[in-house]
């Protein structure tokens, strides 16, 4: 079942923060600029309370300093919690003791500080005991997502980050950071609690955390920080929605809902993970707890349906490194795994992350009384490297499949549905009593806090009808938190337009978002580059008689593309023939937004015939400029041919982890007679944060590709998924190898190399099914296989002829 907003009680509720309301301040003093704040806050003290005024306060920078007392806090606060809007470049620093900040909201702005919201001025004043609550940050983005800025920084000791609301970061930068640097900021004490983390889009390299408690550097240092009843939604910004780099940390209690990603503890020993709720909805790349260093506790949590593998599965426990330094990955020992519940999920990993650098498999492990119910079918769990530092006992699988190790027992577990949506064992499972081991050290307690009376394996007492208390938190503001972006109704208006000098542009400049452009039979004319800032569709009328888009004859300086796609918006092209021939060739048809735009677009072609694009210098069908993200580039029953260069995506050569598409699906494509390469999709570095890149190509044809010295038909350097399947690769005489993959999840199938070099895998990439024959055409130019034709007598290699009518 999938588990939405509904079933879930989690919500943004109206909570009252009474304790403000009690305390008897000394003066009210109400400000309505940045200049009464700042002379207000040069004589603020013990029990002085601070009113901003509703409204619009923009370009401000903020700076709370003063001495409050436990019994008489000094708060700034909104005139009413919401109304209060920080926009434009501002930021807010808090320096002092016993402070409160209520009630702000960041918005439709930017900060050109290090971070939105600190507690410190400086490396001399922070905050100690002091406390930011019912406020928000939402969507407080720079225009490049390159550009580094946190949201919110947590120095000093005693601090309180409760009941805020943080959604829409799409910026390089962690959304909320603990820092330990120097003697006043470690054993600190903070709390981070009730807070909801709405969506936060894939970033595409290392740097998009929700939450990270320290540094690498000083990562076996204690913080003792506590992140408990929080939200955690659509968190993808890279593989760990928390990152633990320090010690003693505690984490209960929180629940993650649809976030592709897993807590991880990266660095940094002696942490606790109990009775957090991991739902995936099956969702791709969802995960769980990921386990790196030594002494961790992880107990009583519940995952469901969550689809992750390799570091997003449900339980990852990683390989060290010998010797290995404080930014790599320090051997998992003292490590006890015990009383979680896994539904439904994909399988847990043991020895994650083995090669030659990290070589060291846990010791003095224990993974004990876990339970795991399957009924899909689904591995119970991949095993890298030897399992002799493991000890394993009492875990109970209720599941088609066994897993080959002692320690595992298949048991009938006869279960009951609490509200329809989680699976507790009812009181009578006699096996599942006789089959758990409360050897050692056993929970005392269930995920629900309640009492464990009979011990049984995993998080649940047998018949216990309480839900977690994931799912009853109170998160987020006592005002409207309904404070994402309201998105456009989009309504797809068509308008027609007809052939001409410059009438495509202005069509598009009446377009609004959604609209679909009906292009009729005939030429169409640029005299310009057109930018593309809503998401629209330009399609001819016909599929057989596209419409010709070219470039006027004789123009002073020729535009240097065709479409560029703003970001955050989505361009669709289909049954449309665009020509970049002239004398001097244009260089590009798509290219992504300027560099280093923060807002990821999409780009999807079908049906189109794109062709003679061969300017030599650097031109290609598609380029992607460094510092961009698409979050999809499609290109489906098309014909691209005769250019210099197909699709570029190879900007991003600083060797970080950065790539330019999330996914790139090309679907029954020819791509036919291009100088150097089909397809260059780069990701360089060794970075392990994000999904790494996906390439999918199907029925596809490649001929006469690359046919040069050292040339290559697809270059695929780094991307962590590659699937070509399928297709056909012919003509490239000088080619060594077309597809050189890399990789476990790099594969090439059912494919059909004539005359093209050989396929070379490495690095446990896989090759199945590879024909080294004449396809044997009947239609040379049109790639339509004869009778005889190898592509006919498996599973159908080549072109879908039916979607290409």
């Amino acid at each position: 079942m999938i588990i939405t907003k509904q079933h879930i009680i989690t919500r943004l509720v109206l909570i009252q923060l009474f304790f403000i309301g009690c305390i008897g301040f000394a003066n009210e003093i109400k400000v309505a600029s940045i200049d009464e704040f700042n002379s207000a806050i040069k004589s603020v003290k013990a029990g002085d309370r601070i009113i901003l005024k509703n409204g619009e306060w923009k370009d401000v920078k903020l700076v709370v300093k003063g001495q409050g007392t436990s019994e008489n806090p000094i708060v700034i606060e909104a005139e009413e919690s919401g109304k209060v809007f920080i926009t434009g470049d501002s930021s807010l620093k808090i320096a002092g003791t016993h402070l409160i900040v209520k009630g702000l909201w960041f918005k439709n702005g930017f900060t050109s500080d290090k971070s939105v919201i600190s507690f410190r001025v400086n490396s001399k004043e922070f905050a100690t005991h002091s406390r930011l609550t019912d406020c928000a940050i939402t969507y407080y983005n720079p225009s490049s997502k390159a550009t580094d800025y946190k949201w919110v920084s947590v120095w000093g000791k005693n601090n309180r980050v409760d009941h805020n609301y943080f959604a829409g970061k799409t910026n390089s930068g962690t959304t909320l950071v603990v820092w330990l640097k120097g003697e006043q900021h470690i054993q600190n004490n903070h709390r981070i609690d009730h807070n909801y983390f709405g969506e936060r889009p894939s970033l595409g390299f290392n740097g998009g955390e929700t939450i990270r408690i320290g540094t690498s550097k000083n990562s076996l240092l204690s913080s003792r920080t506590i992140v408990e009843d929080n939200v955690f939604e659509k968190c993808n910004g890279e593989v760990e929605i928390i990152s633990n780099k320090s010690c003693d940390n505690v984490y209960r209690n929180n629940l993650f809902l649809e976030s592709e990603g897993v807590l991880t503890l990266r660095h940094g020993n002696r942490c606790l993970i109990e009775s957090n709720v991991f739902i995936g909805n099956q969702k791709p790349n969802t995960g769980g707890i990921r386990i790196i260093n030594a002494g961790h506790v992880v107990r009583n949590n519940l995952m469901m349906n969550l689809t992750g593998d390799g570091f997003r599965g449900p339980i990852v426990i990683m390989n060290g490194v010998p010797n290995s330094p404080a930014n790599r990955y320090h051997q998992v020992k003292d490590v006890n795994i015990q009383n979680n519940t896994i539904i439904n999920c994909s399988p847990i990993q043991l020895c994650a992350g083995k090669d030659e650098e990290r070589s060291l498999a846990p010791i003095n492990t224990v993974f004990a009384n876990n339970l795991i119910f399957n009924d899909k079918n689904g591995d119970i769990a991949t095993v890298h490297d030897k399992l002799d530092g493991f000890k394993f006992y009492g875990n109970i699988l209720d599941s088609e499949k066994g897993f080959n190790q002692s320690g595992f027992t298949k048991v009938k577990v006869n279960w009951d549905a609490l509200d329809n949506i989680l699976y507790i064992p009812k009181t009578t499972n006699e096996e599942l009593i006789k089959n758990s081991k409360p050897e050692g050290k056993p929970t005392k307690l269930d995920i629900t806090g309640t009492k464990r009376d009979t011990f049984v394996a995993g998080a649940y007492n047998l018949g216990n009808n309480k839900l977690p208390k994931a799912l009853v938190l109170q998160s987020g503001t006592s005002w409207d938190s309904k404070v994402t972006p309201q998105k456009p109704i989009v309504t797809s208006e068509i308008i027609e337009v007809e052939p001409g000098i410059g009438t495509l542009r202005k069509a598009l400049k009446k377009a609004s978002t959604g609209s679909i452009l009906k292009l009729k039979p005939g030429e169409y004319i640029l005299e310009k580059g057109i930018k593309v800032s809503n998401s629209i569709t330009i399609e001819g009328n016909s599929e057989d008689k596209k419409p010709l888009l070219k470039v006027k004859e004789g123009l002073e300086k020729n535009p240097t593309y065709f479409f560029r796609v703003e970001g955050g918006t989505m361009l669709r092209l289909k049954n449309l023939e665009i020509s970049g021939e002239l004398n001097t060739p244009i260089k590009y048809a798509v290219v992504s937004p300027d560099k280093g735009i923060s807002e990821p677009y999409s780009v999807f072609i079908n049906n189109c015939y794109i062709h003679d694009f061969k300017n030599k210098n650097g031109s290609s069908v598609y380029k992607g400029y460094k510092g961009t993200f698409a979050d999809t580039l499609s290109i489906v029953n098309s014909r691209i041919e005769n250019v210099y260069r197909g699709i570029n995506l190879s900007e991003e050569k600083d060797d970080t982890g950065k790539y330019s598409a999330q996914v790139v699906y090309i679907d029954n494509t020819i791509f036919k007679d291009i100088e150097q390469w089909a397809v260059n999709y780069y990701r360089g570095g060794t970075d392990e944060s994000t999904l790494g890149g996906k390439l999918v190509i199907d029925n596809s044809v490649f001929s006469n590709v690359g046919n040069i010295e050292k040339g290559t038909v697809l270059k695929t350097n780094g991307i962590v998924w590659v699937d070509i399947k399928n297709s056909v690769f012919e003509k490239s005489y000088k080619v060594v190898n077309p597809v050189n993959l890399k990789g476990a999840k790099n594969s090439i199938s059912n494919c059909v190399i004539f005359e093209c070099g050989t396929v070379k895998t490495t690095k446990g990439a896989s090759a199945k099914d590879i024909q080294y024959k004449n396809p044997k055409w009947d239609d040379k130019n049109n790639f339509i296989p004869s009778e005889k034709s190898p592509l006919l007598k498996t599973k159908r290699i080549g072109l879908k002829w039916e979607a290409k009518k």
